[in-house]
């Protein structure tokens, strides 16, 4: 540990901001350290008070549903108790956000998402090219259409029906006058206008660019909804080609944005974790981020992609972003970390760290042009958070960065995850307290049902996870958000999101089902990969979502916290020996698998098998609901702590099945005495007592035993 004015920071991090991060940013390393040494020793006493607070609300709405489980649940009397203990505050008038300088992507285009492990540079690469993805690959390597994708050689007939799968798209987005894309043999621009087979399209104005010959143009620009589309075409094999028109290939601008993860996704509990999470960070902010990679036999290095180039209609150049917008997620207010610790020797809490020095890495894209912003923001996503109060402090945090740092005031944009319940009913007075950095707002079901079951951990036995999401409160908390962020103003100045679709090989359902989150108002959802973000993209050309949004601002709220509170419990009693066990060997397998790999491997985020096989992208959100559900199963003697153990064992034997091709993996069974095992027995059997049923202070504790233990 080196000393740097009143905190000691670890060796390889101190080297890594002095020698790496702070050069090119007009910087100097003493004023770096004096400002960070007082952000953490003037905040860390107020953050660790609002953790109290947590804590002696969280033991108040406890006591009340102990003293009532023989009695009906009084809404009313539980709300005027909540109000009580600060729990909800008063909602105050009508305000709008006055947030500025937010790029196009947060304010003006509706789209894709990604959200992947900062720690792994090619998944980070591969989000930050993600900005085009290519329909035809999306479709044939996929289950998109229908069908499962053939696998060896390549398949004509199922190649036919994804060009005409993208042929119905094009005729849908961008028609053309009396004829469809279909039965086209040239696509060409005539005095600025594009023609195709000499006619035009229904609406002109939706061709924006082209590249090459304008009479045998290599590629064509449109636009829908401002979303781009390239038409890409094989000028060079013409006579082998076995498209008349020799359209190669249909390019979308997918992945608008994406959130480059310090958080849930990663695991990284100690400096060297923290170093290699920041210098990813930085190289993508600096723009120079490479990672060489085997794929197939060949090695390959990959890089930031560059801007994409074309002739404008009227003979100009129009320049579009190859790359998404990154926004960086940093870690929220519970965690430290023991890679720096405070003037009395304490771990310092890991959102100073990541508030500061993300926050200075990214002074390097501000310092140039053409980079991630091009209006001069930084985008933070801050997870969480509890209430008003946490999200007024976060505000307060990042302007102590700024002023150190010498930048403006609300350089730094703030995303609000509306995933913690004192959160969801208090929303309009979060998003109030971070007014003029408010960027972005979103619903995740899996946190914020892992927090309902723990602030209502006491009230009785929750019903299935299956069964949660149907019940009411889902729905109403689902359409506050969208009511709310409207009516806070946050349409044409920020994003408005849904959750990620988790299960990343099944497209066709995707597709079915995720259009819902465009039509509900959200201008932007998260998805699991490139691929799938180019096949959601295709949502946002049928649905104009700020239309939409017009039209639901006009309407009002449609819902209100009464609707919020109304807790899923269920009727247990109801349920057969056989249902229970299937509930619990669920959650079992669901923990464990993901919970080796955590801990065994550092792996953060992960594809993983559930019980049925189907692949799911599991991260600390689905491990807090699936734990938080068995500890209150146990609590209310659903099961018992026999029956639950004899599952994870049950359990721990079928994901060492699924894992045995893996030549890392360390099996749990037969005995069941490995540090990940106890770790997922500690976050089921201790889950009641762990801080807002969070995952992080066992996942942590027992990734720091497994490195210290080499």
């Amino acid at each position: 540990m080196i000393r740097k004015h009143e905190i000691n920071v670890d060796g390889q991090l101190a080297s890594f901001i002095e020698d790496k991060a702070l050069p090119g940013t007009g910087v100097a390393a003493d004023a770096f350290w004096k400002g960070f040494s007082a952000l953490i020793n003037e905040l860390g006493p107020r953050n660790k008070a609002l953790l109290e607070k947590r804590d002696v609300i969280q033991a108040k709405i406890d006591a009340w549903h102990v003293g009532r489980r023989n009695q009906a649940h009084d809404p009313a009397a539980y709300q005027a108790f909540l109000k009580e203990i600060g729990y909800l505050v008063p909602e105050g008038g009508d305000f709008q956000i006055d947030t500025a300088n937010t790029d196009p992507e947060i304010a003006t285009i509706a789209g894709p998402q990604l959200v992947v492990p900062i720690t792994n540079a090619r998944f980070a690469l591969n989000a930050a090219n993600a900005r085009w993805g290519s329909l035809y690959d999306s479709l044939y390597g996929t289950d998109a259409m229908g069908v499962q994708p053939p696998k060896g050689a390549y398949d004509r007939g199922h190649g036919a029906r994804v060009v005409a799968r993208a042929r119905l798209f094009l005729d849908e987005a961008f028609p053309i006058k009396g004829a469809s894309h279909s039965d086209v043999r040239r696509y060409h621009v005539s005095n600025g206008a594009l023609l195709i087979d000499d006619l035009p399209l229904v609406d002109p104005a939706k061709f924006v660019g082209y590249r090459g010959n304008p009479k045998a143009p290599d590629a064509v620009l449109l636009r829908n909804n401002s979303l781009h589309v390239e038409l890409v075409f094989d000028r060079a094999h013409p006579i082998g080609s076995r498209d008349r028109a020799l359209l190669a290939d249909v390019r979308l601008e997918s992945a608008i944005s994406a959130i480059m993860d310090c958080e849930d996704s990663v695991a990284c509990v100690d400096a060297e974790d923290k170093v290699q999470a920041y210098s990813n960070w930085l190289g993508l902010m600096k723009g120079d981020l490479t990672e060489t990679f085997e794929k197939n036999g060949k090695q390959m290095t990959r890089a930031l992609n560059p801007d994409l180039i074309y002739t404008a209609p009227d003979g100009g150049t129009v320049t579009l972003k190859g790359r998404a917008l990154l926004l960086v997620r940093n870690v929220g207010h519970l965690m430290t970390n023991p890679a720096i610790t405070d003037a009395q020797g304490n771990e310092v809490y890991e959102g100073l760290m990541d508030a500061a020095i993300t926050t200075l890495i990214a002074m390097h894209d501000l310092k140039s042009e053409g980079g991630n912003s091009v209006k001069g923001s930084v985008y933070v996503v801050k997870p969480k958070m509890h209430g008003p109060e946490e999200v007024a402090f976060a505000n307060e945090i990042f302007g102590r960065v700024e002023a150190f740092l010498g930048l403006p005031e609300f350089t730094v944009k703030l995303g609000v995850m509306d995933e913690e319940r004192r959160t969801t009913v208090n929303l309009k007075e979060c998003i109030r307290a971070a007014k003029s950095r408010v960027c972005f707002i979103n619903t995740g079901f899996l946190d914020r049902t892992g927090d309902e079951i723990h602030t209502s951990m006491e009230a009785g036995p929750f019903s299935r996870k299956d069964f949660i999401k149907r019940k009411g409160w889902i729905g109403a908390y689902e359409n506050q958000n969208v009511d709310i962020g409207l009516e806070c103003g946050l349409s044409g100045r920020a994003q408005i999101g849904k959750g990620m679709w988790a299960m990343p090989d099944l497209m066709a359902a995707m597709i079915e089902q995720k259009i819902d989150h465009p039509k509900s108002g959200a201008n932007c959802a998260w998805v699991p990969s490139p691929t799938a973000a180019t096949l959601h993209a295709l949502h946002y050309h049928k649905i104009d979502v700020f239309a939409v949004q017009r039209k639901l601002a006009a309407g009002g709220r449609r819902a209100y916290v009464t609707a919020i509170l109304d807790i899923p419990l269920a009727s247990y009693q109801m349920w057969t020996e056989a249902q229970k066990i299937k509930e619990v060997e669920n959650n079992a397998q669901g923990i464990l698998g993901y919970v080796v790999r955590w801990v065994d491997q550092g792996v953060g985020c992960s594809k993983v098998p559930d019980i049925n096989d189907v692949a799911l992208m599991e991260d600390r959100a689905t491990c807090r609901i699936s734990s938080q559900a068995l500890a209150n199963w146990l609590l209310h003697g659903v099961v018992s702590e026999e029956q639950v153990m004899a599952a994870m064992r049950k359990m721990a034997e079928v994901v060492d099945r699924q894992n045995a091709g893996d030549p890392a993996y360390r099996p749990m069974a037969p005995g069941f005495d490995g540090i990940a095992f106890e770790a997922a027995c500690d976050l089921v059997f201790k889950g009641r007592v762990q801080p807002s049923g969070y995952t992080e202070p066992v996942l942590h504790a027992r990734r720091l035993q497994l490195k210290a233990q080499g």
